[in-house]
């Protein structure tokens, strides 16, 4: 059984064993290509939580209602990619086990993939749905194979051809959006096949990850490698919305830098989305 974190998130104080949904920090920005500071994001949306509200108007929903367990951070070697995901492989398959809800808070996007092994050992029949700015299907970057750039192809060998579903997608290498093409399901600069989508994969297995950089620079600045052209807060909300509805057995989100935003901003708004994200999913 898993001890309660000192500090935790607001409204996820409650005990373990009564939680459906346990929340971690996994901090690892080791590979990030552009500007690190993503390690940072689970303990600022910790101490952060504190400025907004556990009532959300959106839903009229509380957290306070809600049981969720704050397992606080993983302890994760920093310049070790591979123990990196076998750690957090190992934490999410425990939590998996208990019948609980995972949702991991990031660093950068490559240890979506530790999370997904788990996940796919448990149900074999695995769909991802990937909002993101970046494809994040190369083979390889800079002659690395495990790299928040490599991160979705890593999963397809996972998962397989046509079971990955990516949104706001508007940055890749020519060769990789190719290569996507014929392996992915790719829906460019917005979430309008979404409705479709959540259509076909009722009853399916689903795991959410979510890269908060598919947000539009303007909203959100705090990220490792910002795109122009994204979506709108609200606009990923109802796309969340949309995606809850679905059998998500594991989610996480990832990419959120804090000292790239000073106003504290990005921060602000990571708290909030994880505030309806979690009375979202919880069934």
């Amino acid at each position: 059984m898993l001890e309660k974190n000192i500090n935790t998130i607001l409204g996820c104080d409650k005990n373990y064993p009564e939680s459906k949904i346990v929340v971690f920090g996994a901090p690892f920005d080791g590979t990030t290509s552009y500007r690190p500071g993503a390690r940072f994001a689970s303990s600022a949306i910790r101490s952060e939580s504190y400025s907004i509200e556990t009532y959300s108007p959106y839903q009229d929903k509380d957290l306070e209602d809600i049981s969720v367990f704050d397992a606080g951070d993983l302890e994760l070697p920093y310049g070790n990619p591979a123990k990196v995901l076998e750690k957090i492989e190992k934490f999410v398959l425990k939590i998996l086990k208990r019948g609980k809800l995972p949702l991991m808070i990031g660093g950068e996007h490559l240890v979506s993939l530790g999370a997904v092994r788990a996940a796919l050992k448990n149900y074999k029949n695995l769909h991802i749905i990937h909002f993101d700015a970046h494809s994040d299907l190369r083979d390889e970057y800079l002659g690395e194979t495990l790299s928040h750039a490599t991160v979705m192809r890593r999963c397809w060998e996972l998962v397989g051809d046509h079971k990955i579903y990516q949104f706001g997608i508007r940055s890749g290498s020519r060769e990789e959006i190719s290569w996507g093409k014929n392996h992915v399901h790719t829906c460019f600069f917005n979430f309008d096949q979404l409705d479709d989508v959540v259509d076909s994969l009722k009853d399916k297995p689903v795991y959410f990850t979510i890269d908060l950089d598919v947000l539009d620079t303007s909203v959100f600045p705090g990220t490792g490698t910002p795109e122009a052209g994204g979506v709108t807060f609200c606009e990923l909300l109802d796309g969340i919305k949309k995606v809850s509805k679905l059998n998500i057995v594991a989610l996480d989100i990832t990419e959120l830098s804090p000292p790239l935003d000073p106003t504290g901003a990005s921060t602000a708004l990571a708290c909030k989305l994880l505030r309806e994200i979690l009375l979202y999913v919880y069934k």
